[in-house]
């Protein structure tokens, strides 16, 4: 290139200043002007890119770094009933403008086949609407089924929905899904890569799992709807996973927050869109409908483990698949460990996320030099869940990670009941029989070093 070309297309060092300073301003007034709190790790690594290249930091952030997208759906607000004693978990989520706990029949899903035939038997009975959220339908003869059975439930007359998310969307099965299209189902993608649509940004997934039968019987957890996530096939072994479903008013409220996805990634508005709130049978357990993510004012999911945390008078038990937390979770569990709390958290030895299982080497050396117990299960396991103490136990599709925490569209149940938190502690702990103790010895500079530059960017991970 031409000497005097270059001098053109060079910044002076005024002009650079300048374009650091308006991008660090341009992060300030977006911060504040939405009130977006972000984890210490992650205002760092934003501000230090801005500042040392702010040519590539600036458009990255003009296009992934919103937190938050504005509500379009009012918060219901709702009250418990009168006269009953409210649960600290169910005032905190009250709070938030998250409905109450209601009175739900619950059935949790020991291994992939039970998951399987559960979801076979809510699209059965599916009579006016059968709605379906998931982040990605599996290119394999689970997602071929998935997709075959919800186009015979359209053909039947059920007024059927499909929503997954845009990254779930490389892997779906295309033949299956046009069937699904012809048959009368709609179909919406969640945030597409590609699209000349302005819908925020592209980094914030909905990682929301559940299925809902005539806006009273929900089918939810952890599980994707592909094969290796029930029960395998030839080419994929099963992992261990988790899931439940749910007869209730908190199945009400999930069809309420699927309406509003919908009409998020673009479906369109349908008549009777949102649940009325009727009335249904009042029996079996409380369980309470948990979103989180974006669209929420708050970071609903955060706040309840983090709280959970320092609530916990004698164990937290949890299963993750990934474990990178950020600095407020990471210390709460340190906190409890420290102060005689029994912390056991389980996590696969290899997960399908390389990345992630080598960043998640600091946080889990924190903990375990805490005094709790971190095991690993020999092989993938995918399930999501928490029981603290006899009080309350948390199911559904949030990881112990950044990302789910405070970027993904999520959601999970709070189960008050005492058989659903028995039923899960007890399907925990005989899981982490079969696990070995995480090796807590210190890694060596190389790694350690690269395990913090990682960590600082594990929250866009």
């Amino acid at each position: 290139m031409p000497e005097h070309v270059l001098q053109t297309w060079l910044p002076t060092l005024s002009e650079h200043f300048l374009v650091v300073m308006a991008s660090v301003l341009v992060y300030v007034v977006n911060a504040r002007a939405r009130r977006e709190r972000r984890a210490p790790a992650a205002a760092i690594a934003w501000v230090m890119g801005l500042i040392l290249l702010p040519y590539l930091m600036l458009p990255l952030y003009l296009a992934f770094g919103r937190r938050k997208v504005p509500r379009t759906a009012p918060s219901p607000r709702l009250a418990p009933p009168p006269g009953q004693p409210v649960h600290w978990a169910a005032a905190l989520l009250g709070s938030f403008g998250l409905a109450p706990p209601a009175p739900s029949a619950v059935r949790f899903h020991a291994d992939g086949a039970q998951a399987a035939a559960a979801l076979w038997e809510l699209f059965a009975a599916a009579r006016e609407r059968l709605d379906v959220c998931v982040f990605l339908v599996g290119n394999d003869s689970f997602g071929r089924e998935v997709l075959a059975r919800l186009a015979a439930r359209a053909r039947a007359g059920v007024r059927v929905r499909l929503l997954y998310d845009g990254m779930g969307a490389w892997v779906a099965p295309r033949a299956a899904l046009r069937e699904l299209a012809a048959a009368g189902a709609a179909v919406a993608v969640f945030h597409p890569l590609f699209t000349l649509r302005r819908i925020g940004p592209r980094n914030l997934r909905n990682h929301r799992k559940y299925a809902i039968a005539d806006e009273t019987r929900m089918w939810a957890g952890g599980r994707n709807l592909a094969a290796e996530y029930f029960t395998g096939d030839a080419d994929k072994e099963a992992w261990l996973d988790l899931s439940f479903d749910l007869e209730g008013e908190a199945a009400g409220w999930a069809a309420r927050q699927f309406a509003h996805d919908w009409v998020t990634a673009g479906g369109g508005q349908a008549a009777r869109e949102t649940w009325q709130g009727e009335p249904v049978e009042a029996r079996g357990t409380l369980a309470q409908f948990v979103p989180s993510g974006p669209d929420q004012e708050e970071d609903t999911a955060q706040a309840l483990l983090v709280t959970a945390c320092f609530r916990a008078q004698r164990r937290l038990l949890a299963i993750t698949p990934y474990f990178v937390p950020d600095s407020s979770l990471q210390q709460a569990l340190i906190l409890a460990a420290r102060r005689g709390v029994e912390v056991t958290l389980i996590v696969p030895a290899s997960s399908n996320h390389p990345l992630a299982d080598f960043v998640r080497g600091r946080p889990l050396r924190e903990l375990a030099a805490a005094g709790a117990r971190v095991l690993l299960l020999p092989r993938m396991s995918h399930a999501k869940a928490m029981v603290v103490d006899d009080s309350l136990a948390i199911g559904g599709s949030i990881n112990l990670d950044a990302r789910s925490l405070l970027l993904n569209y999520e959601c999970a149940v709070v189960f008050y009941g005492a058989a659903e938190i028995s039923w899960l502690a007890e399907w925990m702990q005989a899981h982490a029989t079969r696990a070995q103790p995480f090796d807590s010895r210190p890694p060596g500079l190389l790694r350690d070093l690269a395990e913090g530059a990682l960590l600082a960017v594990a929250f866009q991970v």
